[in-house]
């Protein structure tokens, strides 16, 4: 049986929410050994409420699979020396706390180098480790205004509205960290020696921002939401309601597309139109809308089934799950639940040679790998009781 791409990497994972939780999901999806730290008690944040009063808290179930739990008191005595022991067999770290906190635990990346030259130590923050910023909290709300991203997140007159994707939080965070990660393991094992990724979720997000960007380059001018080539300004590209309040979403930008719309619709002398502007695409929208709005969704999609027009319904989660493209492709995985149920998650969407995603494990239990993880450094009862005793670990 063909290896995963990182089967034998091990990494300590001190995140918590979404940005770093999905990073090192990713890493454990292609067959890295992850460790989750998490505080005893309670255990992470996302661990704290369940959805629907069902007391499963789906939002730590959707990305904490294939991974351990550990969970310690950072701040009581003994374990720094665990997080040592463990970093020294470690390839890579990754922590989502304010800058400087590691530090003041004695886990910082100069702490951590000095026993392992080799560690990849990715920092997920905000803003970053220096600039103005610094000390300063957010969300991805905030880091997508300070990315330029919300501004455009609107229809023309409208306010901005940062939708139910977490834009920052996933590819300006999990996976520009991701991203820096394996670079720089590439690098740590032709060298030896580890680096420190300082990982910005503004800065990731904004570096991706490029429509605006080039718009703005352009015109000499920032182009108001709503009159931008992909916020609303052209007939050929946005979304148009049908008959029972749904949603068509038209991409036809290049004239091949444009053309097989025009004719799947059956209004060739709009051919020329797509790209119409100002009150003459305006105009063009109008005829559009009522057009779309004549038929249903599903009779729309019908209609575009042969046609290679860049159209598609705009899908609820419970039809993209149930979709033929989803089952074509294995997006979906069966999760085991507390409860004894499962639930549908993603599953890892990178697709290899001579590499199949699998469920090893299932998200863990709080404290699941204690005795596991510490047993197998060497820690004997008597050491085990006196961590228990400090608080380092839960009674």
């Amino acid at each position: 049986m063909a290896t995963k791409p990182l089967q034998g990497v091990k990494v300590l994972d001190f995140t918590q929410l979404l940005p770093g939780p999905m990073c090192t999901m990713h890493l454990a999806d292609m067959g890295a050994d992850v460790l989750k730290f998490e505080p005893p008690g309670k255990g992470e944040a996302a661990r704290g409420g369940g959805m629907g009063g069902s007391g499963i808290p789906q939002f730590f179930m959707a990305v904490n699979r294939n991974k351990r739990s550990l969970a310690i008191n950072l701040r009581a005595p003994g374990a720094r020396d665990v997080v040592l022991d463990l970093a020294r067999e470690a390839d890579v770290l990754v922590e989502g706390f304010r800058p400087g906190v590691m530090a003041r635990l004695g886990l910082g990346y100069d702490d951590l180098k000095a026993v392992n030259p080799r560690l990849v130590y990715c920092a997920i923050t905000g803003y970053g480790q220096d600039g103005p910023f610094v000390e300063l909290g957010g969300h991805d709300i905030n880091y997508q205004s300070y990315a330029g991203i919300l501004e455009q997140s609107a229809p023309a007159g409208g306010r901005p509205h940062p939708g139910n994707f977490q834009i920052a939080d996933l590819a300006g965070g999990a996976l520009s960290a991701a991203m820096g990660i394996l670079a720089a393991l590439f690098d740590a094992r032709r060298s030896g020696q580890g680096r420190f990724v300082d990982i910005s979720m503004t800065d990731c997000a904004m570096a991706l921002n490029i429509q605006p960007l080039a718009g703005f380059n352009t015109y000499r001018r920032t182009v108001p939401a709503g009159h931008d080539t992909l916020t609303g300004a052209l007939p050929c590209y946005g979304t148009y309601e049908t008959a029972d309040g749904r949603h068509l979403a038209v991409g036809a930008l290049e004239p091949k597309f444009w053309h097989a719309f025009c004719e799947a619709i059956d209004r060739p002398d709009l051919v020329k139109s797509g790209w119409a502007s100002g009150k003459d695409g305006v105009a063009v929208k109008e005829q559009l809308a009522t057009l779309i709005r004549s038929k249903t969704l599903a009779q729309w999609t019908g209609i575009f089934a042969g046609a290679d027009a860049c159209v598609s319904p705009v899908l609820r989660v419970d039809e993209v799950l149930d979709h033929p493209l989803t089952k074509a492709r294995g997006m979906v995985v069966q999760t085991p639940m507390p409860d004894g149920g499962s639930v549908p998650y993603y599953a890892f969407p990178v697709k290899m040679s001579d590499f199949t995603f699998t469920l090893d494990r299932e998200p863990p239990a709080l404290g699941q790998h204690n005795e596991e993880v510490l047993r197998s450094l060497g820690y004997d009862d008597a050491a085990l009781d006196t961590l228990r005793r400090d608080g380092a670990l839960p009674a």
